[in-house]
């Protein structure tokens, strides 16, 4: 079975337009609202699927393909140019498995019972960072405190820009970034822009953390891939018939 991305894309697109809402039913954090109205899609298409838990990743993955869904419910107004990935480095590939976020926006003050979607952006996780082998790891360090038996764990969280800040003209539309190798079905979706992000050329490989002086010490060494482009092509649907361009801000 080929990738079910582009389906899932339309089904969330179609959904919009439809004006079919995220309901609040249950006093959960409003992203989890977010990830039942995904949720919801994915079963209307039919398509087998696993919850991961709280802290898994990714949140949805597919059974029948090798795909999964990382989601990203974000306040608008508010906080939505750049997100927390607790634990987990954005990816486009983990596991062996191909990692799509999705993020969308939904009003600020959304305390109704039901509100709808804004915006939306799929984007491959390459789009967000690149790097495949870094594994994520908890450590932990004992014998701190004044009698030597506190231990202080490591648990890393990252701070990722969100497709919102990188790219320009994602405001109110439905968006679908992908690698430009990647093959769609020119019948359902038109290429609105090709863009291309490249790799530093020194990467953080190390940092350490001063307790007394509370400060952070970092280390760099040169990215062996410095200067790799990046190629991704930016999509819509075939019937959204507004006009305007997408670039990369940064």
């Amino acid at each position: 079975m080929e990738h079910q991305v582009l389906e899932v894309y339309l089904a969330l697109d179609l959904a919009i337009k439809h004006g079919k809402l995220i309901q609040r039913l249950s006093k959960r954090d409003k992203e989890f609202h977010f990830q039942d109205w995904f949720e919801a899609r994915l079963s209307e298409l039919c398509l087998n699927y696993e919850i991961g838990g709280r802290n898994s990743y990714p949140d949805f993955k597919l059974v029948h393909t090798a795909e999964g869904f990382e989601i990203k419910g974000l306040i608008y107004p508010g906080r939505d140019a750049s997100y927390d990935a607790n634990s987990q480095i954005p990816t486009g590939m983990h596991n062996g498995r191909t990692i799509y976020y999705v993020f969308g926006r939904y009003p600020k003050y959304a305390d109704e019972e039901e509100y709808p979607v804004l915006d939306l952006v799929i984007c491959h996780g390459d789009f967000l960072n690149a790097d495949h082998d870094y594994v994520h790891r908890n450590k932990s360090i004992k014998r701190f405190g004044s009698y030597g038996d506190i231990m202080i764990r490591d648990r890393k969280m990252y701070v990722a820009p969100t497709p919102f800040a990188l790219l320009s003209g994602t405001n109110g539309r439905r968006t679908l970034v992908l690698p430009s190798s990647m093959s769609v079905d020119k019948d359902k979706v038109k290429l609105v822009a090709t863009i291309s992000r490249f790799e530093v050329k020194k990467i953080l490989v190390a940092y350490e953390f001063d307790l007394v002086t509370n400060e952070l010490i970092t280390r760099f060494e040169d990215n062996p891939t410095a200067g790799l482009r990046h190629d991704f092509a930016i999509y819509r649907s075939i019937d959204d018939i507004q006009q305007g361009t997408v670039e990369l801000k940064v």
